[in-house]
C-alpha cells in the first residue's frame, strides 16, 4: 500500500487527465463538516450540485438524514436515504396515472425491466451519517473516510483515465462500465460502495441517464472510481503511457475526422 495522500491522488488525476474540473472525493461521516453546506443549497440535483463544485469551487456539499431538504427525491433514494417509492417503476418506464398523473421518462420498455434492473443494484446505504463531497485538494486528515474519486472532463480525457485503469488491470470486459441507473448512482452510489453489489475494482463512466443532458454539457462525461482503484491508477501513472508517451494520449497534431 502506497503512502499517497488523497491530495496527492486528486492531483495525479488531474494530471493524467489533464482536467479542467477539480476531481472530487465522496465521504462518509458521522458529523456535518464545519465547512459544508446541505447539498440542496448549492442545487437540488446532487450530480449536478457535483459539478458546480468540481467547476467552480465553493464549500464542500453534504446530505444527510436531517439535511436532506432541498434534494431531488431521487437524489435521497439513490444515496440510501429514503427508500425507492412506490410506483416509481412506473414512472422511469411507462408510467400510470395513480404516480405523478401519468408521468413517465420512458428510460425502460416495462415495470418490470425497472425492478429487475433495480434489484440487481442490491441494498443501498449511505457510508455513514453524512455523506460528503468536497474537492480532493481540500481533504484533511481530519476528514477521512474517502470511499471514492469522481472526475469530470471531455471524452478524450476520460478515455486517457479509464485506459489508465486498464494499464493496472487484467479485466478486459468487467471493469470499465457504464451502467444504468441514476447520474448521482454512477458518480457515487456505484464507486463509492453504497450498492451491495456494485463492483469494487471497477470504474464507471457515464451517466447515461439523459434526464441531465439540459446541464450536464454536452461532449462532457465524468469517470468515478473507489478509493483503492484511484489509488492503484496513481501508483502506475509514471509507467503509464500517459506520462511514457504524453503525444499518444494527447496529441499535438491530428487528424481531421470530422468536417
Amino acid at each position: 500500500m502506497s503512502d499517497l495522500s488523497i491530495q496527492e491522488i486528486g492531483r495525479r488525476l488531474e494530471r493524467a487527465g489533464r482536467l479542467r474540473a477539480k476531481p472530487l472525493c465522496v465521504c462518509g461521516a458521522d458529523e456535518v463538516p464545519d465547512d459544508a453546506e446541505p447539498m440542496g443549497k448549492i442545487d437540488r440535483c446532487v450530480a449536478k450540485a457535483m459539478l458546480k463544485i468540481a467547476l467552480k469551487g465553493g464549500p464542500a456539499g453534504f446530505m444527510g438524514d436531517e439535511a436532506l431538504g432541498g434534494c431531488c427525491p431521487g437524489g435521497q433514494t439513490w444515496l440510501g436515504f429514503t427508500p425507492f417509492p412506490e410506483r416509481l417503476d412506473y414512472f422511469i418506464s411507462i408510467g400510470t396515472m395513480e404516480f405523478m398523473s401519468g408521468a413517465a421518462e420512458h428510460l425502460k420498455r416495462t415495470p418490470e425491466l425497472v425492478r429487475l434492473s433495480r434489484s440487481a443494484v442490491g441494498e443501498i446505504r449511505p457510508p455513514g451519517r453524512f455523506i460528503v463531497m468536497r474537492r480532493a485538494e481540500e481533504v484533511r486528515d481530519e476528514h477521512g473516510g474517502v470511499r471514492s474519486f469522481i472526475c469530470f472532463g471531455m471524452a478524450e480525457q476520460v478515455r486517457n483515465l479509464v485506459a489508465l485503469h486498464h494499464f493496472g488491470s487484467s479485466d478486459s470486459f468487467s471493469s470499465a462500465l457504464m451502467p444504468w441507473g441514476a447520474t448521482c448512482a454512477t458518480l457515487v452510489t456505484y464507486p463509492a460502495g453504497l450498492a451491495s453489489n456494485a463492483p469494487q475494482d471497477a470504474v464507471f463512466v457515464g451517466p447515461v441517464d439523459p434526464t441531465g443532458n439540459e446541464w450536464f454539457p454536452e461532449g462532457f462525461l465524468a469517470v468515478a472510481m473507489p478509493m483503492v482503484t484511484a489509488r492503484r491508477m496513481c501508483e502506475d501513472l509514471e509507467g503509464s503511457f500517459v506520462v511514457q508517451r504524453p503525444k499518444v494520449a494527447y496529441p499535438e497534431k491530428r487528424e481531421q475526422m470530422l468536417e
